[in-house]
């Protein structure tokens, strides 16, 4: 048997694979904007950047999530050159690592309290709270519709994170 190397990938391993996609500093960022900040176009996304994103930096990874299928691209019918960036289908599976991610960041580094009570829902919230979100981001970016009468899981966490921040001072 001959060892087939795919010369795009170091690797077929499936860590590999998604290291490659997601493993530098800002895909991670912009996804978490798009799906927790429902960010969809380059301005909201460079002005709303809590970690100031590079306006090259930006367009680079957009480019590349693009490119690897976690977000499409559409012309917006508003602006001919508004581009509209939305999740896939492959983008939406994300809210678990994502969760993981999050729950990870807030137990184990010095997270602040305003910005990981999202994430400490989620964790609490389990498959259940992350099968109702993935379905309202297949709503909001993909046009299938939910079950009626879901809440909005952003508007559970945003919630959240206006209590928190009120509560703060």
């Amino acid at each position: 048997m001959t060892d087939v190397r795919d010369p795009v990938h170091r690797s077929g391993c499936p860590i590999n694979l998604a290291i490659e996609v997601l493993g530098d500093r800002w895909s991670l960022v912009v996804l978490r904007d798009v799906m927790f900040g429902d960010r969809h176009y380059f301005r909201e996304l460079l002005a709303g950047s809590q970690e100031g994103i590079a306006s090259n930096i930006l367009a680079d990874r957009l480019r590349r999530l693009v490119a690897n299928g976690l977000l499409s691209r559409s012309a917006d019918e508003t602006h001919r050159q508004k581009i509209r960036y939305s999740l896939t289908e492959a983008g939406v599976q994300l809210v678990p690592v994502m969760a993981a991610l999050g729950s990870w960041g807030r137990r184990h580094m010095p997270a602040s309290h305003e910005l990981s009570v999202r994430a400490e829902l989620l964790e609490q919230g389990g498959p259940e709270l992350w099968d109702r979100f993935m379905d309202e981001l297949r709503e909001r970016n993909l046009g299938i519709p939910r079950p009626s009468g879901t809440r909005s899981v952003l508007a559970e966490l945003q919630e959240a994170y206006d209590a928190a921040v009120q509560e703060a001072g």
